[in-house]
């Protein structure tokens, strides 16, 4: 590597605030599942993600988020989300937070513990009626689609769908809006409100870093550019700019 030169190291007092995307679990063998490369069964994500197609047929949304739940089970985290361990236990959990638009639970199964997920865990579920929540990591998920040990009617993933607002998006605006360094992971920052956040982090005058393998809405005004695959970039970021 040693190609990642940081024009702007970090001290001690600064507050870290990460926001990843889909491109730090690609890595790890984990697909978008949206686009060309998210069709299942002649669907696309964006035709089974919604509250209306789980009305519709709860049956066929879970097989395919059950699909989707092996497909994650055989990955593993990479030397992005370690690295983003190694930054946390550092930092400390005054000078570290981590938001994410991931649903596989990469960043916890690598051991961070402050993380935001934006659009859910694709691992946890919960009961339509009653509202009792599940996580549950069993795949295949021996009942499609699964029901509620409390009262018998539906789960349903707990994750966000098209239409739907983010999880604990107030403590992410908070965050963005506090932060002194905001780096921006693997996302193409084009699925709002979470690509938001990477400007007001900069309007309230953070140090934007943006680390991808293309550039994105961001590139336009972040300070610095990482360009490259984000498990060799972000651990060399670290270790030349660690405080």
């Amino acid at each position: 590597m040693g190609r990642v030169l940081p024009k702007r190291k970090l001290e001690k007092e600064d507050v870290v605030v990460v926001l990843t995307g889909s491109g730090i679990s690609v890595e790890s063998g984990v697909p978008t599942f949206r686009g060309k490369d998210g069709l299942w069964k002649r669907y696309r994500a964006e035709e089974l993600a919604t509250p209306e197609a789980f009305v519709r047929n709860p049956k066929l949304v879970w097989e395919w988020y059950d699909w989707r739940r092996r497909i994650i089970k055989r990955s593993n985290p990479n030397p992005a989300h370690e690295t983003l361990v190694e930054m946390e236990r550092e930092l400390g959990p005054d000078g570290f937070l981590l938001i994410t638009q991931n649903v596989d639970g990469l960043h916890q199964k690598a051991g961070n513990r402050r993380v935001i997920e934006l659009h859910g865990n694709i691992w946890r579920m919960w009961c339509v009626r009653c509202g009792h929540m599940v996580e549950d990591h069993t795949t295949p998920l021996p009942e499609i689609p699964p029901r509620c040990p409390e009262c018998g009617a539906l789960m349903r993933p707990d994750v966000v769908w098209f239409g739907e607002g983010p999880h604990e998006l107030d403590k992410a605006i908070a965050a963005a809006r506090t932060a002194d360094v905001f780096l921006v992971i693997g996302t193409s920052a084009v699925v709002y409100p979470a690509a938001s956040l990477p400007r007001m982090a900069k309007d309230s005058g953070a140090y934007v870093v943006e680390f991808n393998i293309e550039r994105t809405p961001v590139s336009e005004y972040a300070d610095e550019i990482i360009p490259g695959p984000v498990g060799e970039t972000l651990p060399e970021w670290w270790e030349k700019s660690r405080p």
